[in-house]
């Protein structure tokens, strides 16, 4: 197996082969990560089409004109929406090598998730509370499962966020941690749309209809 070593003085430029190696490593990184993101869409559409298939299945319970509170609703997704501007604050600041204003924004970003997640699970406990579990119907299964979903991927989005922040104050902004951050841009606003998307088709359709 060939080996290269580098034999160029210190403090010279890197030989070209190594620039061609740390480029592809980058482009493998982000390749795989986008590869991951349409398994998550695969996830997602699944979650969809089973609520499509049981959003009317109530068994005699419950329907969404009875439980879904959309002033809530908006109210939660105002949240997500903020944050999902505030990360595109913190990759500017970002590429303008301000690490401090960087850290500001994305600990802002922080806050808004934190929020939607504490919403979500204020909601799901009134609703649990009131007799309306998963289990009471299937329209509640797949409600749960979907929504569920969702705000599982966001904290850990926030567990994911909370890792960067510290990464980035003890080593900086070098290139594998712009990578990083990079891809959990892409993972946050993917979460945006697919929540914008629940926000449509299971709790304004589900009230309006």
């Amino acid at each position: 197996m060939a080996m290269h070593l580098n034999t160029a003085p210190p403090g010279s430029e890197a030989p070209v082969f190594y620039e061609a190696e740390e480029h592809a490593h980058e482009a493998s990184t982000m390749l795989g990560f986008w590869i991951y993101l349409m398994s998550d869409c695969l996830i997602f559409a699944v979650l969809f089409a089973t609520y499509a298939v049981l959003g009317r299945n109530y068994a005699a319970g419950p329907s969404p004109q009875d439980l879904f509170d959309l002033k809530l609703v908006a109210l939660n997704t105002a949240m997500l929406l903020f944050s999902s501007i505030t990360y595109g604050f913190a990759m500017l600041e970002m590429e303008k090598g301000n690490q401090r204003a960087m850290q500001l924004w994305l600990f802002v970003t922080g806050l808004f998730g934190a929020a939607f997640i504490g919403i979500e699970l204020f909601e799901f406990s009134h609703l649990i509370h009131e007799g309306a579990g998963p289990q009471r119907s299937g329209f509640l299964s797949a409600f749960f499962a979907l929504v569920g979903t969702h705000g599982l991927h966001v904290s850990c989005g926030l567990i994911w966020l909370a890792v960067l922040m510290v990464q980035t104050a003890r080593r900086g902004l070098i290139v594998e941690n712009k990578r990083r951050l990079m891809c959990l841009s892409m993972f946050w606003h993917f979460l945006d749309v697919v929540w914008i998307g629940v926000f449509t088709f299971v709790y304004l359709m589900g009230v309006v209809r």
